[in-house]
């Protein structure tokens, strides 16, 4: 699951196990695993990772979460006393990253506060199939954890090396009140997934309060929109209202277009899911940094599903809309990004939609954002509206 040689995980002597064994079950601790990046420590390390404004690239940080969770996965599957090397695909079965169901920033990682990083994580709840591997980003000085930066949580898949159909996981033992605990938590964020693709508005129409809402915005900024649209509303709607000025989503899209090359491929041979996820928050924080012009801090990342592999040699077409923005107490900016990656093949030109990604930024001080994004067709609208959900999670 690992890129451009990250740190190792630790935790993993050697062995092997038949893949006509029915699996056995682990223990939570069995599958911890955990990388130390030493920010403060080596000066070195940090330049590789340093960005414009003299913190830490957070998408290269979510590079190592994703190979981190990969790793406990396969020590899972594997147990205590095996090997992860690059005969994994020999072993029957392989692991995939399903979905980042989530990825909370806790505290700003700023030049003034540059610490060591220990990126840790073990699994908490088990299915047939398909495993949650919940992930800690803490800042440690003298090999001890002081502040806990990052929080989050992916879904590994299991898949026969042969039909690539789903293949069972080791069932977990519960054997303390903490993992027992855990194991809840695991359960109670099953349901709740569940319950959120069950209400997505790309299955059920919008609430009544929701269409209210958009209503309310219709009738506060939509002057101009599709509904209105003759030549004298499509230029007062350039004009501010109270101040704030009113852009149409369609015109905060921004795109790129990238090779995928072999450097980035991870251990079966496709594109390592982390390196998307890197170039997917580059762009949507871009695309964020310009509709706000203000430096942002990185809030969450409120979902992610992977839905198909990246071949080696395709075009990955990002492209970057603004959602939704707002203003609350404790926040003077709230942008929502969502990120679309099309695969292209590069020789019959063939696209699909290979992952949707959902970004939050926020400015935390300095004036209240005067610019507010409007959506202009029911499309958008939806969009605006799954926006403002993310902001609520």
């Amino acid at each position: 699951m690992k890129q451009a040689k990250p740190p190792t995980p630790t935790g993993f002597p050697t062995s092997s196990l038949s893949s006509d064994d029915a699996p056995p079950p682990r223990h939570m601790h069995e599958s911890y695993c955990q990388v130390e990046l030493p920010f403060a420590s080596n000066p070195d390390f940090l330049e590789k990772y340093t960005n414009a404004h003299g913190g830490i690239r957070t998408g290269m940080l979510m590079e190592h979460l994703d190979s981190l969770a990969g790793s406990i996965s396969y020590k899972h599957c594997l147990g205590p006393g095996q090997q992860l090397d690059k005969d994994i695909d020999k072993r029957g079965f392989y692991m995939v990253t399903a979905a980042v169901d989530r990825l909370d920033m806790l505290h700003l990682l700023t030049p003034y506060n540059v610490k060591d990083l220990r990126l840790s994580g073990h699994v908490i709840y088990v299915g047939k199939s398909s495993m949650e591997v919940a992930v800690r980003m803490e800042g440690i000085e003298n090999g001890k954890p002081v502040q806990t930066m990052m929080l989050g949580r992916f879904t590994m898949v299991c898949r026969d090396a042969v039909t690539h159909k789903s293949r069972p996981v080791s069932p977990l033992i519960i054997s303390t009140p903490e993992e027992t605990e855990l194991h809840a938590i695991g359960e109670e964020h099953k349901l709740r997934k569940h319950a959120l693709q069950q209400g997505s508005l790309s299955r059920v129409p919008p609430s009544s309060a929701e269409s209210k809402i958009l209503h309310d915005v219709f009738l506060n900024y939509g002057e101009g929109s599709v509904f209105v649209s003759d030549a004298q509303s499509e230029e007062s709607f350039e004009q501010p209202i109270n101040g704030v000025e009113r852009v149409w989503m369609e015109d905060t899209k921004v795109e790129s277009l990238t090779l995928m090359y072999p450097q980035s491929r991870n251990i079966h041979g496709k594109i390592f899911g982390g390196y998307l996820m890197r170039l997917a928050y580059e762009i949507g924080y871009a695309n964020a940094s310009l509709f706000t012009q203000c430096p942002l801090r990185f809030l969450s990342l409120d979902g992610l599903t992977f839905r198909l592999p990246v071949p080696i040699g395709s075009a990955l077409r990002l492209t970057s809309t603004i959602c939704h923005t707002t203003t609350d107490e404790m926040n003077r900016a709230v942008v929502n990004v969502w990120v679309q990656a099309n695969v292209i093949d590069s020789q019959t030109g063939d696209e699909q939609t290979t992952n949707n990604f959902y970004f939050t930024w926020c400015r935390e001080d300095g004036e209240d954002l005067k610019r507010t994004v409007v959506p202009k067709t029911y499309q958008e609208a939806m969009q605006w509206l799954e926006g403002k959900r993310a902001l609520q999670l």
